[in-house]
């Protein structure tokens, strides 16, 4: 559904069931002055939300000239989505919220109203981005941070709740981010290592472990006063 007074433009491939409202500009060329018109693209799935006025750039050179939104996605009034960024499923971003050039956000992330992210962050799944909060490094899957400059405080316990995790799932996920964050024992590595042989079982737990080892442009956001 494409509501009046829409401008979609450039090489843009939108999938069934999405629903665009008016004076969104999806598939405008990427605001970046590196940018000397090479081909580029955006990819939009399935059944996405596009409130008023959100903007949607296609890709540069840089980023492999694409910019790609999964399924399910909610984009409330004034968002916008920077070039070559790419965005999971299920993902909100909430009015006036915006991230800059080659961000990830990951499957059911959620950027809170008039919040930001600096280029190339990586905002893992399940993970919160309070109201406000000006983030400049990557944060953990199921996670939340506030802040200007934003700092991890805890785990999203309500959004994995709401989710269906069970209360042995989010037991350990607390136990792991308390050795993670709390401990003051050895160094942030012997940490990650300790966590990722003690909770071998915990899906959730791994894939926090391997979104903290994988290869990374970006800090890790931690809590304050965290070594």
């Amino acid at each position: 559904i494409i509501h009046s007074h829409v401008n979609l433009t450039g090489n843009l491939k939108i999938g069934q069931k999405n629903e665009i409202f008016p004076f969104s500009s999806i598939g405008t060329p990427p605001q970046d002055l590196k940018y000397k018109g090479e081909k580029n693209k955006l990819k939009i799935d399935k059944n996405n939300i596009f409130r008023e006025y959100v903007t949607v750039n296609t890709g540069t050179e840089g980023g492999g000239l694409e910019t790609v939104i999964g399924d399910n996605c909610l984009f409330m009034i004034n968002a916008h989505v920077a070039h070559d960024c790419k965005i999971g499923n299920n993902v909100i971003m909430v009015n006036n919220a915006s991230i800059a050039g080659h961000v990830i956000l990951e499957d059911y992330a959620i950027m809170g109203a008039l919040s930001g992210a600096h280029q190339f962050c990586r905002i893992g799944k399940h993970s919160m981005i309070g109201g406000l909060s000006g983030v400049d490094s990557d944060v953990i899957p199921y996670g939340t941070v506030i802040g200007n400059r934003a700092y991890l405080s805890g785990l999203n316990i309500i959004g994995l709740k709401r989710r269906g995790f069970s209360k042995y799932i989010i037991q350990d996920l607390r136990k792991a981010y308390g050795l993670l964050f709390s401990s003051q024992e050895g160094t942030f590595s012997d940490r990650v290592k300790e966590v990722s042989e003690e909770f071998l079982d915990n899906e959730p737990i791994q894939e926090i472990v391997q979104f903290l080892k994988s290869e990374k442009s970006r800090s890790i956001c931690k809590p304050k006063n965290a070594n």
